[in-house]
């Protein structure tokens, strides 16, 4: 399977029906794959070879998902960039996957000027939506309008396809490398477990494209020969609109987005009949959450997926059918079982598989699993050790086969749907003169899932304050990353070998919210 192959088989059967909407502009399917084409031939134009990376920096938008698609299409690898984080680490991620042309909206462009100005492999920024350009820019719609498309590459299997960077536990980022292959098992795998028809969707994109979750839901819903619509930066008020107005039927969220969204039903009386699958991951859902969904869509039909950006990125499912099991209550804290595409075995230190019920790390075999990890071979040959993608995830199985995810090695911290990883955020906080020492954890948060939150040792004879140190780390890294709330205690718990006791501070923080954990 190749990552196009939804667009050939729509324009066959029905090429004057609406591909992808944005706004008020509207593309059939004929029209979509005379554009990606058209993109492809113009990147081609510019210098780019089958194999090289193109950078995308920007919102979601309909030009998002032509980048996707052209980048396929014309055997290039595509290597988006987070628009949220800080311009060090998307100049880390330019110059270690040596992007050449850059994509961005009106809104980025100066960021996007200033990393043509640090980054010597970036030779070409290409802007659209801008009202004026600088004149060492090009136009997005102008290259589109002087091309002639160019026969599709039909890039399949282990092909290089993307590298999609995850944030590193040692505070430098990780390129994710996926080809086709994995990416198309990934989204196969997923609908055929979840039990969805082979259907065309009206599908919404709301999470940002340049995470692996959301861009997979670009081709999937391109094998479905589905309607995608795309709505920028997230706003419930639009969301709920969008929704009612264009009568979608599928999205897929993160579980602070579906409170907000049933928040704003219960208080508007919004009609959003309409929808009738949604998606969700990044943590499970509560039951109070559930039951609400439902009672105010009753149709609804929700879907869990567990996994990351190296599983490409689905390793198990909670299913519709388990979301309204109400005789198994407590399978709502679980992220479900292995889907169809994929082996998951929680093992101990010695690579031993765990008995059910004990923690253990949780690893995953199959054919999503990533290609390695971009110019990393040592990370890469750790990570996939004996053949199996070691997540770093801890869980645990019951005795139906559903996996509880109940810490992570990695410490990583899911804010809105954003992946913190808090030796990254540690490491920061250390350079600023006033701290002696600190740990950085996740804590519940009603809005956002978790947010971060640092317990501060100050240094002798020093003084500062919360948000003296929150924009000290937002120098360095991305604003979501830094501490929301800090707490300065006068020493740490460590271990009898000096290590800080983070699962100590994680207790003492829920015990104090009347949140045992």
């Amino acid at each position: 399977m190749y990552l196009t192959q939804g667009l050939h088989r729509s324009v066959s059967r029905c090429p004057d029906k609406i591909a992808l909407v944005n706004g008020d502009r509207q593309f059939t399917h004929a029209e979509l794959i005379d554009r990606i084409g058209r993109l492809a031939a113009a990147l081609a134009g510019l210098g780019v070879a089958e194999g090289d990376r193109i950078g995308i920096l920007a919102t979601n938008s309909a030009e998002y998902v032509e980048y996707a698609l052209a980048c396929p299409w014309g055997g290039f690898v595509l290597a988006p960039i987070n628009n949220r984080w800080s311009l060090t680490e998307m100049a880390y991620q330019v110059d270690d996957a040596e992007i050449t042309v850059l994509i961005t909206d009106e809104a980025a462009l100066p960021q996007a000027l200033e990393l043509r100005d640090k980054c010597s492999t970036l030779a070409s920024i290409v802007c659209y939506g801008a009202a004026q350009l600088p004149d060492d820019c090009l136009d997005y719609e102008d290259l589109i309008a002087t091309s002639t498309p160019i026969a599709d590459r039909l890039l399949a299997g282990d092909s290089l396809a993307a590298i999609l960077y995850t944030g590193g536990t040692t505070g430098v980022p990780k390129g994710v490398m996926l080809g086709p292959g994995q990416i198309m098992v990934s989204s196969m795998g997923s609908l055929l477990s979840a039990g969805l028809p082979n259907l065309p969707e009206r599908f919404l994109h709301v999470s940002p494209l340049y995470h692996m979750a959301a861009l997979a839901g670009i081709y999937q819903q391109v094998m479905l020969g589905s309607t995608q619509y795309v709505l920028g930066e997230f706003d419930v008020h639009r969301l709920a609109e969008t929704i009612e107005r264009e009568r979608i039927t599928a999205t897929t969220l993160v579980p602070t987005m579906i409170q907000r969204l049933l928040t704003l039903i219960e208080t508007t009386g919004a009609d959003l009949s309409s929808l009738i699958h949604l998606g969700y991951g990044a943590s499970p859902i509560s039951e109070t959450v559930l039951r609400q969904a439902l009672r105010l869509l009753p149709h609804l039909q929700m879907c869990q997926r567990y996994g990351m950006t190296e599983l490409g990125p689905v390793a198990t499912l909670l299913t519709p059918a388990d979301h309204r099991d109400i005789t198994h209550p407590q399978r709502l804290r679980s992220a479900g079982r292995a889907a169809m595409h994929t082996e998951v075995r929680v093992v101990g230190e010695n690579g031993e598989e765990m008995p059910i019920g004990q923690v253990g790390e949780v690893i995953v075999r199959g054919g999503n699993i990533m290609l390695g990890y971009w110019k990393k071979p040592a990370e890469t040959a750790h990570a996939l050790r004996g053949g199996w993608m070691h997540t770093g995830d801890m869980g645990y199985f019951d005795d139906d086969g559903y996996l509880y995810v109940v810490d992570r090695l990695k410490d990583m911290i899911v804010t809105g749907g954003e992946n913190v990883y808090s030796a990254e955020v540690e490491s920061v906080l250390s350079l600023h003169a006033s701290v002696s020492s600190c740990a950085v954890i996740g804590v519940p948060d009603p809005d956002w899932g978790e947010r971060v939150h640092a317990v501060v040792v100050l240094a002798p004879g020093h003084d500062t304050d919360a948000s003296t140190l929150r924009e000290f780390c937002a120098q360095y890294i991305a604003r979501y990353k830094a501490p929301r709330t800090v707490e300065f205690v006068p020493a740490l718990p460590l271990s009898p070998v000096g290590k800080i006791l983070k699962r100590t501070l994680r207790e003492q923080h829920n015990t104090s919210m009347g949140q045992p954990s």
